[in-house]
């Protein structure tokens, strides 16, 4: 075990004692022994959920039962059902005043609220509650009318939350209970500050439930100040890797890379590809959309309703490729996704856990790939071993059997998609990957506008990678 993973561990000690955790109720081996209402066991039954996952026998008892919960379990362990059944069941039969919702589910992105609100609207309206979905990135006025007109469950991204409170279009006074989902994420992104605000406003005499993949760092401060006497459940360790998920290494040769990443993408079925910036995704959609495959970018740069009708035609199999940033990294849900490649290495070992978390969900398999240029083996071989993760190290070329053995590489059709969004297919398929969105790729812009927005995320990268070393103690 790495020495980070021992500090993991002695944190999540720390949170028991500090919570002044108890013993839980005993888990059900079936959502018919947990006493749901009558309406969501037939709900659960027509969406084919029968058994309880872990984390959801060992969490429900107690969310139902009206106790703050803590609780951990690694991506796509079914955690939304966990608090939600317990939320929803809790709040049937009662009624929102307009503005004034019941129960609140905070979310660290945009995706992972659509997720949270689909995976629960079966429920909701098998009990006759209503729920609205409060996130940046579309009309503010629709949503406050939503909430004028009354909701029972919000799940909300806590800035857009907090512009509706500051405009006086949503009052948390009556809001009982509160989820927290994916917290530590919450923190790393800089909204402590906004949800203690939001926490401050609901009753203090609710119910709390605070779930994530790992619970470290400012999330110790949301358990001490917020949360009495929980009951912890940690289904398996914060920084375990799936079981399931195979994870692979592939050396590259730098001007080699545009034509491996080109030919993984090109593969029968869906394939996953991770960047560190937006200016990366949108060059690499380009090149792939003028070979002939099926891609699509995704990245906070999008409006929401682009990055809503991206993920649902990814999901259908419209888009075979998906491009995107770390907002992807969380909150995805897509059935049967079964490789996710790293174009550019993750830099911590937490986004490099929930990149590869996208596969191998609900007990499935999948593989994990993540190309690596030779001069940064050390810097990608330290991540790894700090997320426990022991991948299988090949060197590769464009073209080779093993490439395509481990992902369903094939050569693209190099045809460009006609739909009027590729670009001119570039002469030279090898030129340098560069790592995209790079300050190499910033000094060979064309200037302008565009050079100085791709030294802007150059430069945030750099800061990225810096602090992922300084908190790996490198």
């Amino acid at each position: 075990m790495s020495e980070s993973t021992r500090a993991d561990a002695r944190r999540q000690d720390d949170v028991s004692e500090a919570s002044g955790a108890t013993s839980a109720v005993p888990t059900a081996a079936s959502f018919a022994q947990l006493g749901l209402p009558a309406e969501v066991l037939r709900a659960l039954d027509e969406q084919g959920v029968t058994v309880p996952f872990p984390v959801q026998a060992a969490a429900l008892p107690n969310a139902l039962a009206g106790r703050d919960v803590l609780g951990r379990g690694r991506t796509g362990s079914g955690k939304t059902l966990a608090f939600g059944l317990g939320m929803l069941a809790r709040t049937a039969g009662q009624r929102a005043q307009p503005k004034e919702p019941l129960a609140l589910v905070l979310v660290p992105t945009r995706e992972l609220a659509q997720q949270v609100g689909e995976a629960l609207t079966p429920y909701v309206e098998a009990l006759r509650l209503r729920l609205a979905t409060v996130v940046g990135g579309v009309s503010i006025g629709r949503q406050a009318a939503v909430l004028r007109d009354g909701a029972e469950i919000v799940v909300a991204t806590p800035g857009r939350l907090h512009d509706l409170i500051e405009r006086k279009g949503c009052r948390l006074g009556r809001v009982r209970i509160v989820v927290l989902d994916e917290a530590d994420q919450m923190c790393d992104m800089g909204f402590l500050p906004q949800v203690t605000g939001i926490l401050d406003q609901v009753r203090p005499d609710g119910q709390r439930m605070l779930f994530s993949a790992t619970l470290d760092g400012d999330v110790d401060r949301l358990v001490q100040r917020y949360l009495r006497d929980p009951a912890v459940h940690s289904v398996d360790p914060s920084s375990s890797a799936v079981s399931a998920i195979e994870h692979h290494v592939f050396v590259v040769h730098g001007p080699d890379r545009y034509a491996v990443t080109t030919e993984i993408a090109a593969r029968d079925g869906r394939v996953l590809l991770f960047l560190d910036t937006k200016h990366g995704v949108d060059q690499l959609t380009r090149h792939l959309r003028a070979s002939g495959v099926a891609a699509a970018a995704l990245h906070s740069g999008k409006s929401q309703p682009q990055r809503t009708r991206t993920l649902a035609q990814f999901k259908n199999g419209q888009i075979t490729a998906l491009v995107a940033t770390n907002v992807a990294a969380r909150g995805l849900h897509v059935d049967d996704l079964d490789l996710v490649v790293n174009v550019d290495p993750a830099t911590d070992p937490k986004d490099y856990l929930h990149r590869a978390g996208r596969t191998a969900r609900a007990g499935r398999s999948g593989t994990v790939v993540t190309l690596v240029p030779s001069g940064q083996r050390r810097e990608t071989s330290q991540v790894m071993a700090d997320a426990d993760v022991a991948p299988k190290v090949t060197k590769v070329r464009s073209g080779e059997a093993e490439l395509s053995r481990i992902t369903g590489a094939k050569a693209p059709s190099g045809k460009p998609l006609d739909d009027g969004s590729a670009v001119p297919r570039p002469k030279n398929h090898n030129i340098p990957f560069g790592g995209l969105g790079s300050a190499k790729d910033a000094k060979s812009g064309s200037g302008g506008r565009s050079s100085s927005r791709k030294s802007s995320e150059a430069r945030k990268l750099a800061e990225a990678r810096k602090a992922a070393r300084v908190r790996r103690g490198g």
